[in-house]
C-alpha cells in the first residue's frame, strides 16, 4: 500500500515540476526587473551587527573556559 501511495506521489511530484518549468520556459527573455527595490538596501550596518554579537559570544564561551580551568587547579 506504501508503495503504491509513494509512487503516486512521486508521478504526482514529477508532473507538477515539469508543468512549472515549461510554464517558466515558455516567458523566454522577459526578466522582472527588482534593481528599484534592491537598490536602497545597507547590509553594511548588518555586518557590523553580526560581528560584534560572535565577539560577545566568544568572549562568553572564553570566560567560561576560563572559570573552569580555574576551578580545576582548585580541587
Amino acid at each position: 500500500m506504501f508503495k503504491k501511495v509513494s509512487n503516486k506521489a512521486l508521478a504526482v511530484v514529477a508532473f507538477t515540476s515539469v508543468v512549472s518549468a515549461n510554464a517558466f520556459a515558455a516567458e523566454g527573455a522577459v526578466a522582472w526587473d527588482y534593481t528599484k527595490l534592491t537598490s536602497g538596501i545597507d547590509f553594511s550596518q548588518i555586518g557590523t551587527g553580526v560581528l560584534a554579537v560572535a565577539a560577545l559570544l566568544a568572549a562568553v564561551y572564553a570566560g567560561i573556559k576560563g572559570a573552569k580551568i580555574v576551578l580545576a587547579f582548585l580541587r
